[in-house]
Formats: C-alpha cells, sequence, structure tokens
C-alpha cells in the first residue's frame, strides 16, 4: 500500500498485524480523492482508521490536520508508524468511536472518513448519524465505506454514491 498522490507520493504504509483490519484498495482510494477533489486546509477525521491511509493521503494532498481514531491498539501502532515515515505529525487516539464523537477534543471537521467493519455496519449507522453533527462545520463531507451488499446507511444527505467491485463508497454533507 502506498501514498497515491501529493508531497508523501509513493511512500509505503503498513497495515496493522493481524485480519481485522482491511486498508481500502488503492484504486478506491483514488477514486474517492479524485471526486473529493483539492483538499487544501481541510480539517480531516479518519474514523475507523486502521492503516491511516485516508487520512494520511488527505495530508499529503495538502489537508491542513487529521486526527486518527481507532480502538485497535496494533491499528494505533501502525497509524503512528505510518505517520512517522512520511515525516506526518497527527494526533492519534485509541478510543472507541462512538465515544470520541462523545466528547471530541479537535472538532470541529470538514471532512470525515469513516471505514468501519463491515459487518457493523448496520448497528453502527444510527449512532454514528446522531453523533456525527456534533463534530462536523458547515458544508463538511462524510465519506463512508462499506460492503456494498451491507451498506452503512447513515441519514445524512447522501451528495454521491459509488461502487468499486464490492466496495461502496457514499458521501455524505452535514446538513
Amino acid at each position: 500500500m502506498r501514498v497515491i498522490a501529493g508531497a508523501y507520493k509513493g511512500r509505503r504504509l503498513q497495515a496493522p498485524a493481524g485480519r481485522s483490519t482491511r486498508p481500502t484498495a488503492d484504486r478506491v482510494r483514488e477514486a474517492v480523492f479524485s471526486i473529493l477533489g483539492p483538499l487544501v486546509g481541510e480539517r480531516v477525521l479518519d474514523l475507523f482508521a486502521g492503516s491511516g491511509a485516508l487520512g494520511i493521503e488527505a495530508l499529503s494532498r495538502g489537508a491542513g490536520d487529521a486526527v486518527f481514531v481507532d480502538s485497535d491498539p496494533r491499528a494505533v501502532a501502525a497509524i503512528s508508524r505510518n505517520l512517522r515515515a512520511v515525516g506526518a505529525h497527527a494526533p492519534v487516539h485509541r478510543r472507541d468511536v462512538l465515544a470520541y464523537l462523545a466528547t471530541p477534543i479537535e472538532a470541529p471537521f470538514t471532512l470525515v472518513f469513516l471505514d468501519p467493519p463491515y459487518s457493523s455496519s448496520g448497528d453502527l449507522a444510527g449512532p454514528l448519524s446522531e453523533r456525527l453533527p456534533a463534530v462536523l462545520s458547515e458544508n463538511a463531507r462524510i465519506v463512508s465505506e462499506s460492503d456494498k451488499r451491507t451498506p452503512l446507511e447513515l441519514t445524512l444527505p447522501l451528495v454521491d454514491e459509488r461502487t468499486y467491485g464490492d466496495t461502496r463508497i457514499a458521501i455524505h454533507r452535514d446538513r
């Protein structure tokens, strides 16, 4: 897995050890960032961050800052390694995502990435839809990744939806 474009282009990123993390495929990341366009100055929140690839890609493409949240200690270690490998500095929180959203430290954010475990999409859609607005700035965008057969269906306004193989990418607005 590599950073696709920007200041850190070509740098290798490591996924956490084990099978609990499913890194976003390079072609899906490339498509997402093509849809998003310029990211200069964005405040990014990468939830269920895994390797941190989405947030690091955003930083590489000019985002002003990023915050990473994952409850898995292996994921937190991988994110920290990957940030060091590209020479970036960002807060990495080892916390449950819903707990973080209940008491966010760095809010508000202009861009949020959600890549929860595919098996949890049904259980997380409601709580995420309720808690996300509290951390969003006006006109914020939320990008979610889920399995197209069991999509993460947020109740926030949907502005774009695409599928890449079995992967569904949905882009929502804050209001």
